[in-house]
């Protein structure tokens, strides 16, 4: 199933795309897969059940890992070695307090040669790195909504390219 644009890219820069299905859902994961870069910071927010572990599972699968890709909701963390770069996988759903951010030594994972994807980021608080990208999946009674932002002079040319099939 090909993901369905909403409307395209709109003037502030956000790509919104309809998702009916998983499949759609790992469709977009797969295209962000295509434009995001390592040294990125990216955001997926939603509810529970939005997606968010789809989403990533289709990037990862664009980005040639076959392996089980699950949600890190107990491990916090999961690590994706690629040949040029690591992929790390954050859910900060359990944390109760932003400080644990500082306490699990995360803040080294964010560098030039790591591509980081975290749910639930606001459990971090103001002490995460900024996000390049923010991904919010929205549940709708027919599936899913999209809202893709770049945030930053990295981010926002990343959803430019989003918006070109």
């Amino acid at each position: 199933m090909e993901i369905q644009p909403c409307a395209g890219v709109d003037n502030e820069g956000e790509f919104t795309a309809a998702l009916p299905d998983d499949t759609a859902t790992q469709a977009l994961g797969a295209r962000l897969a295509r434009v995001l870069a390592p040294g990125l910071s990216v955001w997926l927010c939603g509810d529970l059940g939005a997606g968010k572990t789809t989403l990533t599972r289709g990037l990862l699968r664009e980005l040639g890992y076959g392996g089980r890709v699950k949600s890190p909701t107990y491990t916090l963390v999961e690590l994706y070695p690629f040949s040029s770069f690591n992929l790390y996988h954050f859910d900060l759903y359990r944390f109760v307090d932003p400080n644990e951010w500082e306490g699990a030594g995360f803040r080294e994972y964010f560098n030039d040669t790591s591509l980081c994807l975290v749910e639930w980021p606001e459990k971090g608080g103001a002490l995460l790195p900024r996000p390049d990208v923010r991904v919010r999946l929205d549940i709708l009674d027919d599936g899913r909504v999209a809202h893709v932002q770049g945030l930053t002079e990295v981010g926002r040319p990343c959803i430019a390219r989003l918006s070109t099939p």
